[in-house]
């Protein structure tokens, strides 16, 4: 399939998600739908052929979910159980259904993208073969991330940072509520 209709296809999930946040009456099932939605901007970046921001988009949405719903399971959380309802089945078959839509879609991202180590811009050769010339580093690596990259290197870095903060804030407060 073409990579504009995958990206019409995730977008389309990601907004009956947004949509399903916003109006569920169960806490859980918004940050499960928030976090699908998380997940579905992962696969539109490696559609897009950006998997370093792949890489942070999901690092920062794995950890976001796992305190989300951390918070939730240690919170006092009642819901209102109807016996003789099948919502649970429901939501059950469409978490299932949506999984598994988006793992296609994952699936089938990556196997678009390039082997490893080929490539494929045409800014990847100047990088390769001109950087050490340029920017007079004898690490090309350091080379390209500090002379050629360094705002998306700092942008990237500042997610991760920003993500680790927000986890040990909410962990020291977690233990100073259970010590009081």
């Amino acid at each position: 399939m073409n990579t504009e209709i995958y990206l019409t296809i995730i977008l389309i999930i990601m907004i009956i998600l947004a949509l399903t946040a916003i109006h569920a009456k169960d806490l859980l099932s918004a940050v499960i739908a928030q976090g699908g939605i998380g997940y579905g901007l992962v696969i539109c970046f490696l559609l897009l052929k950006a998997p370093d921001l792949a890489i942070v988009q999901i690092v920062a949405e794995t950890i976001t979910i796992i305190i989300m719903v951390a918070v939730l399971h240690d919170s006092t959380r009642f819901e209102m159980r109807c016996p003789t309802c099948r919502r649970d089945i429901i939501n059950l078959t469409s978490a299932l259904i949506l999984g598994a839509t988006l793992l296609y879609f994952f699936v089938d991202a990556i196997s678009v993208l390039p082997p490893f180590g080929e490539h494929t811009l045409r800014m990847s050769a100047n990088y390769v073969y001109d950087a050490i010339e340029k920017t007079g580093a004898t690490n090309l690596v350091k080379g390209v991330l500090w002379d050629f990259r360094a705002l998306d290197t700092l942008g990237e870095a500042a997610v991760l940072f920003t993500t680790a903060m927000g986890v040990l804030a909410i962990l020291r407060l977690k233990g100073r509520v259970k010590n009081n």
